[in-house]
């Protein structure tokens, strides 16, 4: 059988279980999440959705920076044969209502507050919304809407069906097929309203091997992820490159801390856009402008 994306996370879970599949910086301490964590996480997300009604070949958007409940959603909507469809989380909300009314979206992933507050704002103008779920609780406490409910409690209803019914998560992941629907990626539609972009596992997984074959990446790698998820070279960077070698995905704890992360971090591996590496080397240009003789005299020689 072909490789799809959840079946590399019980191939990983079971060849290299307890090493870390993902970190995440929360409060300013790195936490890590191994392989055989990650696939009971995603097996209870899973089976939540299941009973909350998510259906095969339905679309579920995502609106997240870089998180572990953003991937682990991803995987469980792919495990169910749904469809994973990343939106960039700095869209204003008026941009999300052609995406999700145009791949009749029932189904939506939250990060926080402020993507709840969005998705809420634009819920009359898309009314088969009818399911959503955040991660971060904060400030959500008093939100009374239909149909929100937080990650962990989907998840603690999905761990008690997966109790009950040991072998439906794993049953459903072998129903899938490498030419299925993997996810769908919107372009920024400057000339009109965005298109979607259809991908399968296989094409999304051959190109990710293809690139890890010619970089001669292993499971050793040590990873960043910081651009947006929605775009579709972080999300070969960081879930499809991620799940075809095993190495270890790092999330920064905010935008605002990536340059410090990067250097706790360390990456053996680092994909950028040009403007990145442009930014790097100005601060380190202009860094060396206010340095004494000595440095200025080693750096440019």
């Amino acid at each position: 059988m072909g490789k799809t994306f959840p079946l590399l996370l019980l191939q990983h879970a079971l060849e290299n279980g307890q090493a870390p599949a993902m970190r995440e910086k929360e409060f300013g301490i790195w936490q890590s999440l191994s392989w055989s964590e990650l696939a009971r996480l995603v097996e209870h997300i899973a089976c939540g959705l299941h009973l909350a009604g998510l259906k095969r070949g339905e679309h579920m958007v995502m609106i997240s920076g870089n998180r572990r409940a953003v991937y682990a959603a991803m995987l469980a909507a792919q495990s169910l044969g749904a469809i994973p469809v990343p939106l960039y989380q700095d869209a204003i909300a008026a941009e999300s209502v052609f995406p999700i009314n145009n791949t009749e979206v029932r189904f939506a992933f939250a990060e926080d507050q402020e993507q709840i507050d969005k998705l809420l704002e634009i819920r009359e103008q898309c009314p088969q919304l009818s399911n959503i779920y955040y991660d971060d609780p904060r400030g959500l406490r008093n939100y009374q809407a239909h149909g929100l409910s937080s990650l962990a409690s989907l998840v603690e209803t999905g761990q008690a069906f997966a109790h009950q019914h040991p072998d439906f998560f794993r049953s459903e992941i072998h129903k899938a097929r490498p030419d299925d629907v993997a996810a769908m990626f919107f372009t920024s539609g400057t000339t009109g309203n965005p298109k979607g972009v259809v991908h399968t596992h296989h094409s999304l997984l051959n190109r990710a091997r293809a690139g890890a074959d010619f970089d001669r990446l292993s499971n050793k790698e040590e990873v960043l992820a910081y651009l947006p998820p929605a775009w579709i070279g972080q999300n070969t960077f960081s879930y499809a490159q991620w799940l075809t070698c095993g190495y270890v995905v790092n999330c920064p704890e905010s935008g605002a801390t990536v340059t410090i992360d990067l250097k706790e971090v360390g990456p053996t591996y680092y994909f950028a856009p040009p403007r990145v590496f442009e930014g790097l080397l100005t601060s380190v240009m202009i860094r060396m402008e206010d340095a004494g003789a000595l440095k200025r005299g080693m750096f440019h020689y």
